[in-house]
């Protein structure tokens, strides 16, 4: 049996991953391979109770290299426990953010040097990596406009711009350093323009190109 591909989806607030997450895997699904979508932080039981920590709003404050060891103690869970496992099965996964975030907000945005961010990362994903990783790129102040109009805003939302600014540039960074395991899709369009460029990269994906 073929082990399933692993597809990671990032980009900052505001630049639509639920629902171009949801058109990808339609397109997977009609290809015909069974397919499951998760998040981060998150994606398991004990997982999603770590996320309520990270992204809740509590009297006590947590400090930066404790948010970047509960990102990875929850991503550490889904990986052993959700994504491996399917990834073994022949299923496909789709991921809300992966370990680029961690790059992004943790080391980009809260200034962990990146080297602590990319140490928990061996230790933690071994040999694991995407197969693809699709940004979803919009200017920050378009993201943040879009993201105002959702509902109550968690830990991450309340930031300043120049946290965004800085996860932003991160990002492309990344795309920068890493270009063949990167599709940067323009998110600021309409969400039809958007459509279109998540079924092109999918259809390269699926082997239709």
């Amino acid at each position: 049996m073929d082990t399933g591909k692993f597809i990671t989806v990032e980009g900052i607030e505001g630049v639509g991953k639920s629902t171009n997450i949801d058109r990808l895997m339609h397109n997977i699904e009609q290809h015909g391979h069974k397919v499951i979508k998760t998040r981060e932080p998150g994606g398991t039981p004990t997982a999603e109770m770590i996320r309520g920590v990270v992204l809740g709003h509590a009297d006590e404050p947590i400090p930066d290299i404790a948010e970047l060891l509960l990102m990875f103690a929850s991503r550490s869970l889904l990986v052993e426990n959700v994504i491996r496992p399917a990834l073994t099965a022949g299923t496909w996964v789709v991921s809300d953010r992966f370990v680029d975030a961690s790059r992004a907000y943790q080391g980009g945005g809260r200034g962990v040097p990146m080297e602590r961010v990319n140490l928990l990362a061996d230790w933690v994903l071994g040999d694991l990596r995407p197969d693809l990783t699709i940004l979803l790129d919009a200017p920050v102040e378009t993201g943040l406009a879009r993201a105002g109009h959702r509902g109550d805003p968690d830990r991450l939302d309340v930031e300043k711009v120049e946290f965004y600014h800085r996860v932003r540039e991160t990002y492309l960074g990344l795309v920068a350093a890493e270009p063949e395991r990167f599709v940067v899709v323009d998110a600021s369009g309409d969400r039809d323009q958007v459509k279109v460029a998540i079924d092109a990269v999918a259809a390269v994906l699926l082997g239709e190109n």
